[in-house]
């Protein structure tokens, strides 16, 4: 082999050699670009998760909260109506117990 054919099979190795360490750095940099936007999208998704279950929560206390002002509304209705008729046979209680009193 000719001093020219080594010179030119050793340069064709360099090349190679440097090719291929530029290969294996854009590979680790989209890698490291890879992993980077895969936490920034898995951070994005953690708080819009986080975000909605507060929005779920909150909605849910506001019906929890509807449902038992009408249940205490009923309640109220109730009483109301079970005083009343208590009142109403309170005065007839009365009458009664003065009837007998007087029919003694």
């Amino acid at each position: 082999m000719t001093m020219e054919a080594i010179r030119k099979v050793t340069e064709i190795e360099e090349r190679g050699r440097a090719e291929k360490a530029e290969a294996e750095a854009r590979v680790k940099q989209a890698l490291a670009e890879a992993e980077r936007e895969g936490q920034s999208q898995l951070q994005k998704t953690r708080h819009e998760a986080a975000d909605h279950g507060k929005d779920l929560l909150r909605r849910a206390e506001e019906h929890a909260a509807e449902a038992a002002a009408e249940i205490a509304k009923h309640a109220q209705a109730e009483s109301d109506a079970l005083r009343n008729a208590a009142k109403s046979r309170l005065n007839e209680a009365a009458e009664m117990i003065v009837g007998r009193v007087v029919k003694s």
